[in-house]
C-alpha cells in the first residue's frame, strides 16, 4: 500500500511540475490552485532548490495576492537565504491578512535571533504564548526556551519547560530537557516537586520517575534516588539510562557489588562505552579484586585507546599485585599519550624503586617534584629512595631543597637526622632529632620507618623515651 501511494504521489508531482513549466513558458493557459502551488514550493524546498522555490512562490503570489500562507512561505525562503529584513517585511504583510498563524511568530523569532535581537524574539514569543493554546502554545514555549538558551537565561529555560509540563505532563521532549536543565541550574528541589506532582497523576511515567531520581541524586540523596530509579526500571526494564544512574548512585554509597550489577545491565542494553567499563573496573578495584578491575579497564582501552588514564589504572592493578614490570609497561603507554601528567612520573618511580632501578626512580621522582614542588609526598619518596640506595650526600642535598620548597616541613628535620646518623655524624644527627621532637613529636614514627636500625642507637631511643616521659609529666 505504501509503495502504491509513493508512485501515486510521484505521478501527481510530475504532472504538477509539467503544468507549472507550461505556465512559466506560456505554452498554454494553465491554472494552478493555491494548494498545488504550496506543494510545489515544498517540493523545491525539500530538494534544496531554494531559487526555484522562490520563483514558484512569486508566480503563486501573482495569482493569489491575498494569501497569507504564500507570504509566509516567501518569508521562510528569504530567511533561509539570510535575507532577514526582507523576510520580516513579508511577514508583516502576512500578519495583516491573518495574525493567527503560528508560523508568523516562529519565523519572526528565527529572523530576530539571526539578527542578534534576542530580547525582541523573547518579547514576541511571550506575547504569542498569551494568544495561543493547546499544541500551538506548547510549540511556542519550546521556541521561547530555545531563545532563552541562546542568550543564556537558563532559569527561564527551566520555567518554560515547567509550563509545558503543567499543560502536558507526559510530554517526552519536555521531560528529557527539564532533567538536564534542573541539574544545570541547580533547581533540583523544584524538579522534585514538579515530578512528584506528575507521578501523582501519571504513576507509570518512567521518565518522571527517572527525573525524580536525578533530582534526588543532584541533592546527594542517593537512597531516595535509587528508589526512584528502581520504579523507573520496574515500568521499563530496558531503561538503560536509569540503570546507568542507578549504578552511579550505588557507587556513591560504596555499594560496589550493586553498582557492578546495574552497570553490567547498561552494557547489555546499549552500545558498550569505555566510561561504563571504567566504572566497573573502579568498583572491582575497591572490592580488592585487581584482576577483574584490570579486565574491565582493558575493555575500556579497546574502546578508547587514546585515554592515558586507562593505562595508568591498569598499571595500578599490577602495582597492587606486585607485578612491577607489567606496571611500568602500562605507565609508559600512558606517558606516550600524556607525558606531562605528574602522577604518572610518581607511579613509575615507585615501580623502579621496587625493581631496584634507582637512577630511573630518581629521574621520575624529580619530574614529579618539578611539577609539584610544594608536594611533600614527592620529596619524601625521593629522599627515601636516595637513602635506601645509600646516596647520603645526594639525600642531604635534596632535604635542603625540600625544606626550601615546603616551608620547612618538620618531617625533613627527622629525615636530616636519619641521614646524618647514616653518615656517622651522630652529634649533628641528635641535635636534629631533638629539634624534630620539639617541633612535631608525632612524626617520630616516620623517622623510625625510614630506618628501623636507628633505635639500636642508645642515644636515639633514650632521647625519644625521655621526651615522651617529660610530656607525660607535663600532663
Amino acid at each position: 500500500m505504501k509503495d502504491n501511494q509513493y508512485w501515486k504521489d510521484r505521478d501527481e508531482m510530475n504532472e504538477l511540475l509539467k503544468k507549472y513549466n507550461n505556465l512559466k513558458n506560456g505554452k498554454q493557459f494553465s491554472f494552478i490552485e493555491e494548494e498545488s502551488f504550496l506543494r510545489l514550493i515544498d517540493y523545491f524546498d525539500d530538494n534544496d532548490k531554494l531559487s526555484s522555490a522562490l520563483e514558484a512562490v512569486n508566480f503563486a503570489l501573482e495569482q493569489f495576492p491575498y494569501s497569507s500562507s504564500l507570504y509566509i512561505r516567501k518569508a521562510d525562503i528569504l530567511i533561509a537565504t539570510q535575507n532577514y529584513y526582507e523576510g520580516l517585511s513579508y511577514l508583516e504583510k502576512a500578519e495583516v491578512l491573518d495574525s493567527n498563524d503560528i508560523n508568523l511568530y516562529i519565523l519572526k523569532t528565527d529572523a530576530y535571533l539571526a539578527l542578534d535581537f534576542q530580547e525582541k524574539a523573547a518579547n514576541l514569543l511571550e506575547e504569542a504564548i498569551a494568544i495561543f493554546d493547546g499544541e500551538d502554545r506548547i510549540e511556542l514555549l519550546f521556541e521561547l526556551a530555545d531563545v532563552y538558551d541562546d542568550y543564556e537565561n537558563f532559569d527561564r529555560v527551566f520555567n518554560c519547560l515547567q509550563l509545558i509540563l503543567e499543560q502536558e505532563p507526559t510530554n517526552e521532549e519536555a521531560l528529557y530537557k527539564i532533567c538536564f536543565w534542573a541539574d544545570y541550574t541547580g533547581k533540583n528541589e523544584e524538579s522534585i516537586k514538579i515530578h512528584e506532582h506528575i507521578i501523582d497523576e501519571h504513576p507509570y511515567s518512567q521518565l518522571a520517575w527517572f527525573n525524580l531520581g536525578t533530582a534526588y541524586q543532584g541533592l546527594k540523596l542517593y537512597e531516595k534516588s535509587i528508589d526512584a530509579y528502581l520504579y523507573a526500571i520496574a515500568i521499563d526494564e530496558k531503561f538503560d539510562y536509569a540503570y546507568r544512574n542507578l549504578g552511579d548512585a550505588y557507587l556513591r554509597l560504596r555499594k560496589y557489588r550493586d553498582a557492578i550489577e546495574a552497570l553490567q545491565k547498561v552494557l547489555e542494553l546499549s552500545m558498550p562505552e569505555d566510561i561504563i567499563y571504567e566504572a566497573i573496573g573502579y568498583c572491582y578495584e575497591k572490592l580488592r579484586n585487581p584482576a577483574q578491575a584490570r579486565f574491565h579497564y582493558r575493555k575500556a582501552v579497546h574502546l578508547n585507546a587514546s585515554e592515558s588514564r586507562l593505562y595508568y589504572k591498569i598499571a595500578a592493578t599490577y602495582m597492587e599485585e606486585g607485578y612491577w614490570e607489567s606496571a611500568v609497561k602500562n605507565i609508559e603507554n600512558a606517558m606516550s599519550i600524556n607525558r606531562s601528567q605528574p602522577d604518572y612520573h610518581f607511579a613509575i618511580a615507585q615501580c623502579h624503586v621496587q625493581l631496584g632501578h634507582i637512577k630511573d626512580a630518581v629521574v621520575h621522582f624529580t619530574q614529579f617534584i618539578k611539577a609539584r614542588p610544594k608536594n611533600v609526598k614527592g620529596w619524601k619518596e625521593l629522599i627515601k629512595c636516595l637513602f635506601d640506595a645509600e646516596f647520603y650526600e645526594e639525600a642531604l642535598e635534596q632535604i635542603y631543597n625540600a625544606q626550601k620548597s615546603t616551608e620547612n616541613k618538620p618531617l625533613f628535620i627527622y629525615y636530616k637526622s636519619a641521614v646524618l646518623f647514616a653518615m656517622g655524624k651522630s652529634k649533628e644527627a641528635l641535635l636534629q632529632l631533638q629539634l624534630g621532637l620539639e617541633t612535631n613529636p608525632s612524626l617520630t614514627r616516620q623517622f623510625i620507618d625510614l630506618d628501623a636500625s636507628l633505635l639500636q642507637h642508645s642515644s636515639v631511643s633514650e632521647m625519644i623515651s625521655n621526651y615522651k616521659n617529660s610530656q607525660k609529666k607535663k600532663k
